[in-house]
């Protein structure tokens, strides 16, 4: 063995160079997973973090078509340049072009002009998408920058045109005003006011042609509001093999931004050298994780996985550190990136505390964009994009992500005015039935809906504001949150073994069936809340005792008793829903129930059964990269199962060695040589080539560029 260790060392040494230019990481991508059953993610084109996510939109409305399209879809009716990736709430679609040729397919609403495809023509790559609109034999390429969308149509022999249509809108969105100007025949500026799940949207945008219209044609419509809105028709004659190149910039602070953006983001190269630029910039950032399987399925899960994660947050403000506030004005630093759409009731648990470690520098911008938000709104955000706070999702979990980065040392922000913001927003006794957790500590169901998933997340939250208060000396603060970190053990019921609603008066509500979804929790049951205290979970074992809580956690997985479920509970082992957020990290429970063996388990028989490569290859809404960001750390063999503890569970790596470059230079890596779908169990653990017998690592062991190997087996070592 201690030979084995040594080559290793050596190969780590030889591998843990920067990124190299020669391998290619990109080519494992497939944006078209979660393009089917419901995933609800978008193929399209689009760079790390972008601000443009310039993809094809079904042209219908619809749950499996949030994200503007759906594998099993036929039609295309126009490629917009704002999506999102993976939620439940449809908005965005903004700035819409449909090439067609004369005579064009047009429907009744909500369809519009449109086409028929086929998925044989289709290609989606890391920056890259193409299709052929079989209708007009129009070939349609698209690519982008961080603040551009580049389109590429190939023409037959035709009178030919192009639709730019402000006013159409899907799902929750809908245009409240727009606006186009032909200031030359190759150039268009203008803007789209919307509202949906975000109020108050505005985005403008410049676009630049590769060649000149032949003439141009405005349909004006009056809205529902007595707002114009518009819809233009260029119309050009081309040649079989035509091409027509589009670039078109957005910005959220007005048409100077959007202009400022197409300058700063311009190459002269033409379409490919985009298209190029793109690839590269995928294949530098998925670099920063290198892996190794025999397995190509693996290989291709992984890779998008590891792409989805950094589909969001998206870049809000322009090249020069514009963006628009909450408070809805114009606001500028150039020292930061302000970044937006921050999905943090998923994305806190495993996608932040990834970007730690693969792109530090971003997560202090978006700390400094949180720290922003509060100044402008009077709180941290909760769902927010496009300068509006949603309120979508409870808790208030910007600040498990905070306190992370503090913990770690990341980044130059102030860390006392984030602490005053984390127990501002914490302290806002109007919001949520904050005022009613203080007081009684915990939420009383008679007064507030979902009062069992809030008081237990606003525990964990407390705790987290308590730990950096404690690291920066602040006695007092820190004791206060700790103490209110141990609200949710007021709603455990030591007569049913579960966490459940109360109402004001302290009476347990009565009738209670762990199994059934009730407005008490939020989208999820008592089995799946009963262990959403990450930062508390052997009190809980403690209270229960050992053999309660070991029956309750095998009982998650081996049994089933609701039948009709809802939308958001998919990936269903027994009642443990891997398709929706509560349930993340409750395979790694186990380790703290000192039964490892059925952590490993749950966890490979999660990433090979409900994680795949193909179009339905996601279980569940990617939801902004947390769905994608548990499998990246699980198929490396750990998870942040309490994202802001500094600790990640060991539980079962399905790569043979994965090596995370790190900002400081080091490397830190794992080997499990013998790992396949038949050995799945830890059998002996190497830190650094000697003996280790803890079911954790901590973030200083990574930072160090530690090297962990696995010996693995096909049978559960039990000890």
């Amino acid at each position: 063995m201690k030979r084995i260790v040594f080559i290793l060392a050596i190969l780590v040494f030889a591998s843990c160079n920067r990124y190299n230019k020669s391998v290619d990481y990109a080519q494992f991508v497939n944006p078209f997973v979660g393009t089917d059953f419901t995933g609800n993610t978008y193929p399209g084109a689009t760079v790390p973090f972008g601000m443009v996510q310039l993809s094809p939109d079904n042209g219908l409305p619809g749950w499996d078509r949030i994200a503007g399209y759906f594998y099993p879809d036929s039609t295309i009716a126009g490629f917009s340049h704002t999506h999102l990736t993976g939620t439940g709430a449809g908005d965005l679609y903004d700035v819409s072009f449909m090439p067609v040729t004369l005579p064009y397919n047009e429907a009744e609403a909500p369809l519009g002009i449109h086409s028929k495809f086929s998925h044989n023509s289709e290609v989606a790559e890391a920056g890259y998408y193409k299709v052929m609109l079989d209708d007009y034999n129009i070939l349609v390429e698209l690519t982008a920058t961080e603040r551009c969308g580049v389109q590429r149509y190939t023409f037959p022999k035709a009178e030919a045109s192009v639709f730019l249509n402000l006013t159409k809108a899907m799902n929750w969105d809908a245009t409240k005003e727009s606006h186009i100007e032909f200031t030359d025949s190759v150039t268009i500026k203008g803007y789209r006011f919307s509202s949906g799940w975000a109020v108050d949207q505005k985005l403008f945008f410049v676009s630049k042609l590769s060649r000149p219209y032949k003439s141009v044609h405005i349909d004006t419509i009056t809205l529902d509001n007595n707002k114009t809105s518009v819809v233009a028709r260029m119309d050009f004659d081309t040649e079989e093999g035509d091409t027509l190149v589009i670039r078109t910039a957005l910005s959220q602070t007005g048409i100077e931004g959007a202009e400022l953006n197409l300058q700063a983001e311009q190459l002269n190269d033409g379409f490919n050298a985009y298209r190029k630029a793109a690839y590269d910039y995928w294949n530098r950032e998925l670099s920063k994780i290198k892996i190794e399987s025999q397995d190509t399925t693996i290989l291709r899960t992984f890779y998008t996985a590891l792409y989805h994660t950094m589909t969001a947050p998206t870049i809000a403000s322009d090249v020069d550190g514009c963006y628009r506030g909450l408070d809805k004005e114009v606001h500028k630093d150039s020292t930061m990136v302000t970044y937006g759409t921050f999905s943090l009731w998923d994305t806190y648990r495993a996608a932040h505390p990834l970007y730690t470690y693969i792109c530090p520098d971003r997560v202090n911008d978006m700390v400094k964009s949180f720290l922003n938000h509060y100044k402008e709104f009077g709180r941290l955000p909760v769902w927010s994009f496009y300068g509006n706070e949603t309120d979508m999702m409870i808790g208030y979990h910007s600040v498990p992500v905070i306190v992370d980065a503090y913990l770690k040392g990341i980044g130059d922000f102030n860390a006392e005015d984030a602490l005053d913001a984390c127990v501002a927003t914490a302290n806002i006794d109007s919001y949520r039935a904050l005022g009613e957790y203080k007081r009684l500590g915990f939420v009383p169901f008679d007064k507030e809906k979902e009062s069992v998933s809030k008081t237990i997340e606003y525990s964990f939250d407390d705790w987290c504001i308590a730990k950096m208060a404690k690291k920066l000396g602040k006695a007092d603060t820190a004791k206060i949150f700790f103490d209110r970190a141990n609200n949710y053990r007021n709603i455990y019921n030591p007569e049913s073994g579960f966490l459940q609603a109360k109402d004001s008066k302290g009476n347990f509500i009565k009738d209670f069936k762990a199994g059934e979804y009730t407005e008490h929790i939020t989208e999820s049951n008592s089995w799946h809340y009963n262990w959403g205290a990450h930062h508390d979970i052997l009190w809980l074992q403690d209270v229960m005792g050992k053999e309660l809580f070991m029956e309750r956690l095998n009982d998650l997985f081996t049994i089933s008793t609701s039948d009709d479920l809802p939308i958001f509970s998919t990936g269903m082992i027994g009642e443990y829903a891997h398709g929706n957020e509560p349930c993340h990290h409750v395979a790694y429970v186990f380790n703290h129930a000192g039964k490892p063996w059925l952590t490993q388990k749950y966890v490979t028989m999660v990433m090979h059964s409900l994680y795949n490569d193909s179009p339905a290859g996601l279980c569940g809404n990617e939801d902004c990269g947390q769905m994608s960001a548990w499998y990246v750390f699980s198929a490396m063999g750990f998870y942040p199962m309490n994202p802001a503890s500094q600790t990640y569970e060991i539980g079962s790596p399905i790569v043979k060695s994965a090596k995370i470059n790190l900002s400081n230079g080091k490397c830190f890596t794992i080997f499990a040589p013998e790992v396949s779908k038949e050995n799945i169990y830890i059998q002996n653990i190497l830190l650094n080539g000697k003996p280790y017998n803890l079911n954790y690592i901590t973030h200083e062991q990574i930072m160090d560029g530690a090297t962990i190997t696995f010996e693995m087996g096909n049978t559960p070592k039990i000890d």
